[in-house]
């Protein structure tokens, strides 16, 4: 089994924005572990929390197949390079794009430049695990944000996507997410199939961020 990895997703939880993602991303980057510890941030603090944390890897919550020119709004990938993004989530539930656009993103980046594609199912993460990302996420929309997680609630469709995305591709990693708490949900996560997980308020609205992000890798 390859290196386990734990994304989580900072969204636009006022906990995990601006400085408070600086010191969010501080203390990722502290945790002892084995697992690759990624921190999924908003555009705006794409660079400050590089800056704050240059040995965590820092991904950006979505970006759009354009160059550069007249694309007002959208979020060119070389620009996110440029301040240090490694890698990025599309498609999540809160910001659906068609495939195309994810094909499109895919021709665009560099090789080694990650892509995290999210699928709501298995079929949708089926057809994304054919366009090769290097990780395919699955997240029920109905358990994201809630208390119990994906891996007890419906530990059919981790196992499930697992399956139907190494049936495509043998290269794409599979994550999962949607309640994802704690470290017998990515201990169970990784049994059921995947590489690790994909999660957000489990960290972002901890009382003790620390204490859920050493939680979280204690049984890896």
């Amino acid at each position: 089994m390859g290196e386990s990895i734990i994304v989580v997703n900072f969204k636009t939880y006022q906990t995990a924005q601006g400085a408070s993602a600086e010191e969010l991303a501080k203390a990722m980057a502290e945790i002892e572990t084995s697992a690759r510890m990624v921190a999924s941030v908003s555009a705006f603090d794409l660079a400050a929390v590089v800056q704050a944390a240059p040995d965590l890897e820092v991904w950006c919550q979505h970006l759009d197949p354009v160059g550069f020119g007249s694309n007002t709004g959208w979020l060119s990938p070389s620009t996110a390079m440029e301040r240090g993004a490694s890698g990025t989530l599309i498609n999540h539930a809160e910001h659906k794009v068609s495939i195309e656009h994810v094909a499109m993103l895919l021709d665009q980046v560099p090789e080694g430049f990650e892509v995290c594609a999210c699928a709501a199912d298995i079929e949708e993460a089926r057809a994304l695990s054919a366009l090769c990302p290097t990780f395919v996420a699955v997240e029920p929309p109905e358990l994201i944000g809630g208390d119990v997680s994906v891996t007890s609630a419906d530990p059919a469709v981790v196992s499930g996507t697992a399956e139907a995305v190494r049936e495509v591709s043998e290269g794409v990693g599979v994550l999962c997410g949607a309640g994802v708490k704690t470290g017998l949900d990515v201990s169970k996560a990784i049994e059921l199939g995947t590489a690790g997980v994909l999660l957000a308020s489990g960290v972002t609205k901890a009382e003790d961020p620390v204490s859920a992000l050493e939680d979280l890798v204690s049984k890896i």
